[in-house]
């Protein structure tokens, strides 16, 4: 569902229905100037400087990674916090834990991320520890302006249609990274992120991203 956000009910929305839900103006512009703001309070590492993840995801450019402050954090999950998440959440069997993990992220051009699912965490196996399930992924965007010649865009696959072959992949969703935007949808699902293009300048593609999850 591609919808406005004043128009979109949370408590009739089911991800069961529809897993990939697209919130157009979920931010105002002071929310987003506000977490703008914060990111340049943040404390960024770049790809290069995270060795496991950038193996993970090669040949991805160098984009940056920050930690969400206190204030911004909690002002970030009330918004979020929807019914319909909730709902998704806990029609799972057999919760013990429920956990989030979000991040601001900056995209400069030449930067991307390949095809995933979002199910393999392998940096955070690598920590000697499981973590727990992703359930719904987010992302959000809070730059003041995105053309369409910037790249940077959102791309979701259906199932392929030979298991085990990503060249099968059909495109469902082409989302561009609009201000104020928000995408949530059902992992797992196949998604990419476009290299944000030369034309970008010195534009940055400003979110945050992450995951509801579940531990069981």
């Amino acid at each position: 569902m591609r919808i406005p956000f004043y128009q979109f009910n949370p408590e009739t929305f089911s991800f069961i229905d529809d897993p990939v839900l697209i919130l157009e103006d979920f931010w105002s512009a002071e929310e987003r100037r506000q977490f703008r703001l914060a990111m340049e309070r943040a404390t960024w590492t770049s790809l290069t400087d995270m060795p496991a993840v950038a193996q993970a995801f090669p040949n991805c450019g160098n984009w940056l990674k920050a930690d969400i402050g206190g204030p911004e954090a909690s002002h970030f999950l009330e918004r979020v916090g929807m019914p319909c998440i909730a709902n998704y959440i806990e029609s799972f069997p057999n919760i013990k834990n429920r956990h989030v993990n979000f991040n601001f992220y900056s995209y400069k051009a030449g930067d991307c991320l390949p095809t995933h699912d979002d199910t393999d965490d392998a940096y955070t196996y690598a920590k000697g520890r499981k973590p727990p399930t992703r359930r719904l992924a987010l992302a959000t965007y809070f730059h003041e302006e995105w053309h369409p010649d910037w790249g940077g865009e959102l791309i979701m696959y259906g199932p392929p249609a030979n298991p085990g072959q990503q060249t099968s992949l059909q495109v469902t969703h082409c989302i561009p990274p609009s201000p104020g935007s928000l995408a949530i949808f059902a992992v797992p699902r196949q998604h990419r992120v476009c290299r944000v293009d030369a034309l970008a300048g010195e534009q940055k593609r400003l979110s945050i991203a992450g995951w509801f999850m579940t531990e069981h």
